[in-house]
């Protein structure tokens, strides 16, 4: 058992890399995974896993001054010294330097995640992707595909599957509401990511950014596939800063099994707002209802000159040891452990990747989620112009055996050309 070890490499250091991905890496590298198990599920593991050794070898950002900020973060909680790489494309110069890396982490931009993915595998490396696994279901295609060849997991940070709360749902409460027949999910992020935090908005969208864990979640629950969707969205609080992005996106979908979900998202929150996120869902059965509030969960506080604020204690929390030390803890560490748990159980327990795959978030199913945010796109992004146009939103997508085919009225009615238009030729 000694000597096993996995080496990771972090690319992107920005709010999720640097503190989430950082911050758990830090806390495997100083004690190892099997106190982590019980949590997600995986406790079966921990006496064959408490030997592996976790070292976090690289950091990779855009700049040096982020790059260096992330491996001095890392060398006071760890004593660890990353090496850095920085630049437009630093997985090129990461994966070159160090041709024995077992894991890269991405926690890029959401449309960079693609081409570190590929890189990767090629090089044979194991991928923890954050979500969405990429932005286009001809590259999720790609994906899977070379994780299929190199023989290499690619797992999706999807950490809302391992909330305590959707837990409960997704093993009791869905079955004693009945067959669903519709739901409401709501994922509302702060002004200041749209406007300060990202420079990258432009080139995404709400939805796009933060949906995925709700059609995860959604699929994840009742493994439908989508049907079809449509969707809009508005712009009128960012352009006021001269940001071309959307403000909020809604997106409904329909699924195989007859439930009808819709998603709504925006990134323009006011700072008042008491919490970091809104967020919540429900889901409405032929014999009862689930109401979850991610939001507001009963915690509230408030003091002089701060107002009332709201706080997720479940999402990640810091536990203090007897040492002062404090324990990174949570189910947004817990998504990334599952997929750990299956790239140490390929490498040290001889497993393949057929037998792991019930264990954490994989690329096939991430490629669902590909499929409704690549749809949801092209019909919002149509939809919007005809309403500026005043001419409705009568634009939709279907998904089917013969792929995906976006439904355009007005195309027809302006001599422009046919209704359907395939956009992708293969099933879901």
């Amino acid at each position: 058992m000694i000597g096993m070890k996995i080496r990771i490499a972090l690319v992107g250091a920005g709010m999720f890399g640097g503190d989430v991905h950082a911050r758990a890496f830090a806390d495997l590298q100083l004690n190892g995974i099997a106190g982590q198990l019980s949590r997600a599920g995986l406790d079966r593991w921990s006496r064959d896993l408490a030997p592996v050794q976790f070292e976090l070898v690289a950091v990779a950002t855009r700049s040096e001054s982020s790059a260096l900020r992330a491996q001095a973060a890392f060398k006071a909680a760890t004593g660890g010294e990353p090496r850095i790489f920085f630049g437009e494309e630093p997985w090129n110069d990461l994966l070159r330097d160090i041709p024995d890396l077992d894991v890269i982490a991405v926690a890029t931009p959401d449309h960079l995640h693609t081409p570190v993915i590929l890189k990767a595998l090629e090089a044979a490396v194991h991928v923890l992707t954050e979500k969405p696994m990429c932005l286009a279901i001809d590259e999720a295609d790609q994906i899977i595909e070379l994780a299929t060849s190199k023989d290499r997991i690619v797992a999706v940070d999807m950490h809302k599957r391992y909330d305590p709360d959707h837990l409960r749902i997704r093993d009791d409460i869905k079955n004693r509401i009945g067959d669903p027949l519709y739901g409401l999910a709501v994922l509302e992020e702060p002004l200041e990511v749209s406007t300060s935090t990202f420079k990258w908005v432009e080139q995404s969208d709400p939805f796009s950014y933060v949906g995925p864990h709700w059609t995860d979640l959604i699929y994840h629950y009742y493994g439908s596939k989508p049907v079809s969707l449509t969707a809009v969205g508005q712009k009128k609080r960012l352009i006021r800063d001269g940001i071309n992005a959307f403000d909020a996106v809604q997106v409904r979908v329909d699924f195989e099994n007859g439930m009808s979900i819709s998603f709504h998202n925006n990134w323009i929150t006011p700072p008042d707002f008491e919490g970091p996120v809104n967020q919540g869902h429900e889901i409405v059965g032929a014999d009862g209802k689930v109401e979850s509030d991610q939001q507001y969960r009963g915690f509230r506080f408030w003091s002089q000159g701060k107002g009332s604020r709201t706080s997720n204690n479940h999402f990640t929390r810091e536990v203090v040891r007897p040492d002062g030390s404090r324990a990174y803890v949570g189910y947004g560490v817990d998504s990334l452990i599952a997929g750990l748990v299956a790239i140490c159980r390929m490498k040290f327990l001889n497993e393949t990747r057929e037998a792991v795959a019930g264990s954490y978030p994989t690329a096939e199913e991430a490629r669902i989620t590909v499929a409704i945010v690549h749809a949801a796109r092209i019909v919002r992004d149509l939809n919007f112009s005809y309403l500026q146009q005043g001419k409705g939103a009568p634009v939709s997508a279907r998904f089917g055996a013969d792929g995906i085919t976006i439904v355009d009225p007005n195309r027809a009615a302006e001599g422009a050309g046919h209704v359907f238009e395939r956009i992708y030729d293969k099933p879901l």
